[in-house]
């Protein structure tokens, strides 16, 4: 065989990505996180996002493992001690998650295909910004992912939520690749005061409440207005496809209905 046909994918994204370039057939295990495409959670679930069952992996004798990041570091390190033919994507970017696209494209043998996803992609992304580029003004947003610790969300999310019509209210995070360098105080976020406040808390419900009773939040314009949204972790934090056309198209539609609301 010329490419791999047995593929393990640690997380999602790398599924939805083989699913859309017409490869699922070949994924044998996939993360029990997994909900995009709702086929894929039919496939051995091996996995959740820090840990793995590694003989089960071995077991289904992948000639490819697919990783993300620093938080799976320690599962692709052992799968390769254990023999197996492991890659780790490291995407935190608009730019980057293209590229990823690409990248996984030329390991299966679907360079064409792949490009073909991207480019449709970047074309999706540019008719957003150009329609957001419209808008009367740009909210200022805060984008939480995760409650406590208070994290604001990571590069990608940031870029998307630019790209959609609103203004980060955290710029200066842009390089934070890791989650403990985006840790804010709920009183500085309060200080920025966000008209806008996107939540998504991965892999638990987002509860408003506790988002608004926070000490001083009462004041900020966010909560005033009543704009807290949750967006779903698996539309916006997985770095791959959903978060490129589901996730920015909510953040883009919840905006464009606050222009017309107006102030």
């Amino acid at each position: 065989m010329k490419y791999p046909q047995r593929i393990v994918c640690l997380t999602e994204e790398t599924t939805e990505t083989l699913y859309l370039l017409g490869q699922g057939d070949r994924i044998v295990g996939v993360s029990g996180y997994t909900v995009r495409p709702p086929e894929a959670r039919q496939k051995p679930k091996v996995s959740a996002f820090i840990n793995a069952r590694f003989d089960k992996i071995q077991a289904l004798e992948p000639d490819l493992v697919l990783a993300f990041s620093d938080l799976q570091a320690d599962l692709a390190a052992e799968l390769v001690r254990r023999g197996l033919a492991v890659v780790t994507f490291n995407q935190r970017t608009v730019a980057e998650i293209l590229q990823m696209i690409r990248m996984l494209g030329g390991l299966v043998g679907c360079q064409a295909q792949a490009e073909d996803l991207a480019a449709r992609l970047e074309r999706d992304l540019d008719r957003i910004r150009s329609a957001a580029s419209s808008f009367a003004e740009r909210p200022r947003v805060f984008f939480e992912e995760w409650d406590d610790p208070l994290i604001s969300g990571i590069r990608w999310v940031e870029e998307l939520v630019e790209i959609a019509g609103g203004r980060p209210i955290f710029p200066e995070f842009a390089d934070a690749r890791l989650a403990k360098d985006r840790i804010v105080d709920p009183a500085e976020v309060a200080r920025r005061d966000p008209q806008v406040v996107f939540a998504s808390w991965c892999g638990k419900k987002v509860n408003k409440d506790r988002i608004r009773s926070r000490a001083g939040w009462n004041a900020v314009s966010a909560v005033r207005d009543d704009r807290i949204y949750e967006i779903k972790s698996t539309y916006i934090l997985q770095p791959g496809p959903a978060s490129l056309t589901e996730g920015v198209a909510q953040i883009h539609a919840i905006l464009g209905r606050i222009q017309h609301k107006g102030h």
